[in-house]
């Protein structure tokens, strides 16, 4: 757990503000106490406070630019910069611990805003509010074009939850999600095989397209064929 740059007492997962000394604390970026925001001022407007964001590089792998309120400490990544940061500062993290997750969880604050829909800083549209992982305990807000908003303080949260093997845990997640999906596909092929166009599925034609409810019953136009050559009548 993160402590307080100022009386070393231990931080809260997903606050900026020591709740002893009330000291308001910076996240520390790639664990390290340093980046610079010599860049020029972005043109991105904060959701929350309304004004205009610093351009800050972490310095990971070269360049790497991510923009941040320098009042509310909010943070703004591009499409796969979060991810990619996370990944360059928690590493070698091989078991999930469920009772650090829990942990980690219960100790969540009360949202300091509310339930509420915030503006992308690119396109000024409303961001869809969705959960960051399985039991990460962080909802985000979420651009799908542009990016991800993270309020201050839910970058060390999401770091806290990775070390305890959160990530491991979502995936495992999501392959079991996945393995459910191909079963039930699995079962309505089964259902379906041999009852034709009963089933509301449609057969398919010689070049695999699929038959419509309108197309002609081929031993009728044949029938037809035969009555119209030969001069037979019904």
């Amino acid at each position: 757990m993160a402590n307080c740059s100022n009386c070393s007492a231990p931080l809260p997962p997903d606050s900026i503000r020591c709740d002893y000394c009330g000291s308001r604390n910076d996240i520390d970026l790639k664990e390290v106490n340093y980046h610079t925001t010599h860049e020029s001022e972005s043109q991105r407007i904060c959701p929350r406070c309304d004004i205009r964001m610093e351009t800050i590089d972490l310095k990971i792998d070269g360049r790497f630019l991510i923009e941040r309120c320098e009042q509310c400490l909010g943070l703004f990544f591009d499409p796969n910069e979060l991810e990619a940061l996370m990944q360059a500062t928690v590493s070698n993290v091989f078991t999930i611990n469920r009772s650090r997750l829990d942990s980690i969880n219960a100790a969540v604050r009360a949202d300091d805003y509310g339930i509420t829909y915030i503006k992308c800083p690119v396109c000024t549209k409303l961001m869809n509010r969705v959960n960051f992982g399985a039991k990460s305990g962080v909802i985000v807000n979420r651009c799908r074009d542009h990016g991800v908003w993270l309020d201050g303080g839910e970058l060390r949260h999401l770091f806290e939850w990775m070390k305890a093997g959160g990530k491991i845990l979502d995936q495992e997640r999501q392959e079991q999600r996945k393995k459910a999906e191909a079963e039930q596909e699995r079962e309505r092929v089964h259902a379906s095989a041999g009852s034709g166009r009963d089933t509301g599925h449609p057969g398919f034609d010689s070049y695999g397209g699929p038959l419509s409810s309108e197309d002609p019953d081929l031993f009728a136009i044949v029938q037809s064929a035969i009555r119209f050559f030969t001069g037979k009548k019904d």
